[in-house]
């Protein structure tokens, strides 16, 4: 029965969160969406579970809701500490979502406060004096601004945070928790923080490791994956799936990220792979034949070159997804993952069998499209990156009865190399 319960935000994040826990020595379940964590087979054996939700960009009382659902169903099925995760970079707007669903999770446990621990060394991301960096950029400097769905113009994670919480936003520093684990929490434990919302500086494994283990008797935690890596679960070596697939069965890159480190994955993947760029323009015009279109040449791919995946993708430039001589309007993004997703219901159905999907959006739409309702942690990629069982078809439309290996990458983790160099994880 699990003991740790997760809420992440987007399925990116809880494949990243997972593969922490499962390094971690945690028998881990992915499940999409609240409803099948009431599956007793799914849950029987794993010491925890991470509900990946598509929450992040949702109007925030969506958000709520289908968090305090995931929630209800962790509590139920055994769970009795929580860990809301959400992205190392806090994509977030003004309005949320993470000070809401905090907030809702911090009622609805009981808890007093809560840690706000976005920092996650092994992909970049830290915080010092309270402020975001990204690698060696404050947040509002590095390429994040201009993110189309949650451009993030401030690096001070308080200042974030602040207008969407109903409670107090506190800091604790580098210095303290350098300290020691004894001094963290008393710091956390001092009446002047209660009710509060305490961000930690770290910019060290470390010093995440000294956060997780000073907060182990707090029934909520929220941060980024990196959070996970003081936890110690009950048995040392927990196994990792074995891969579904075979080495040459039919592969294919999907691509709905319009970040800076994806779109130079994306240079490079058309440098070496067979690639065909989706055309918002196009889709507009004639959706399905566009898809069919794009399907066709995957396919062919597969005939002529079987080695070499397909990469189809829809951003190399930010101007692509640009309709209003401004930023990339929310219009253009939805298109995206809409036409990516019914591509991979089309190729799995085709016989695809490895699908390595770029951005959290487009990963929510592709497995929700294919009906997955959990995902079985398989062989690391990279920091925050790993491959996964999923059984399609559940509810989906395409390849019903078809286990396949997908990997759900965040548009901001990965190597440049990342589209050529995935598929020797699975050998």
């Amino acid at each position: 029965m699990p003991t740790l319960g997760a809420i992440a935000d987007d399925f990116t994040g809880a494949t990243d969160l997972a593969t922490m826990l499962v390094a971690r020595g945690y028998r881990t379940v992915v499940t999409v969406g609240p409803d099948t964590v009431a599956d007793d087979r799914a849950m029987a054996d794993a010491d925890a579970v991470v509900v990946a939700l598509k929450s992040r960009t949702a109007p925030v009382s969506e958000a709520v809701a289908s968090s305090l659902a995931a929630f209800h169903a962790l509590r139920a099925a055994g769970c009795s500490r929580f860990y809301f995760k959400y992205c190392s970079t806090f994509d977030s707007t003004p309005q949320g979502n993470i000070g809401p669903v905090t907030d809702a999770l911090l009622s609805a446990t009981g808890e007093r406060r809560a840690v706000v621990v976005p920092s996650f060394p092994g992909t970049g991301r830290t915080v010092y004096r309270g402020r975001l960096f990204v690698h060696d950029e404050l947040l509002d400097e590095s390429p994040m601004r201009h993110h189309p769905l949650t451009p993030m113009r401030d690096s001070h994670v308080g200042r974030l945070l602040a207008p969407q919480t109903a409670h107090p936003v506190r800091l604790i520093d580098l210095e303290t928790v350098r300290s020691g684990v004894e001094a963290l929490k008393a710091a956390l434990d001092d009446p002047a923080l209660a009710d509060a919302l305490v961000v930690v500086d770290a910019t060290e494994d470390e010093d995440l490791r000294t956060v997780s283990a000073a907060t182990l008797h707090h029934g909520l935690v929220t941060g980024a994956a990196g959070l996970a890596l003081g936890l110690t679960g009950p048995r040392p070596e927990a196994s990792r799936a074995e891969a579904a697939s075979r080495p040459g069965d039919p592969a294919v890159v999907l691509s709905g990220s319009a970040s800076a480190a994806t779109r130079a994955q994306v240079a490079h993947g058309r440098a070496h792979l067979p690639h065909r760029k989706l055309e918002i323009a196009a889709l507009r015009a004639d959706f399905d034949t566009t898809v069919e279109e794009l399907t066709t040449f995957a396919r062919d791919c597969w005939r002529d070159d079987p080695g070499r995946p397909p990469l189809i993708y829809a951003v190399d430039d930010l101007r692509d997804l640009d309709e209003t001589g401004g930023e990339a309007t929310p219009a253009a993004s939805v298109l995206v993952e809409k036409a990516l997703a019914a591509c991979a219901v089309r190729l799995v159905e085709a016989g695809a069998r490895r699908l390595l999907v770029a951005g959290g959006e487009t990963s929510g739409s592709v497995v929700t499209a294919l009906g997955v309702r959990t995902l079985t942690i398989g062989s690391p990629i990279s920091p925050g990156v790993t491959w996964a069982g999923a059984d399609c078809g559940a509810g989906g439309a395409g390849g019903a009865g078809q286990t396949v290996d997908v990997a759900l990458k965040s548009g901001n983790f990965g190597d440049t190399d990342i589209f050529t160099a995935a598929w020797s994880a699975l050998a």
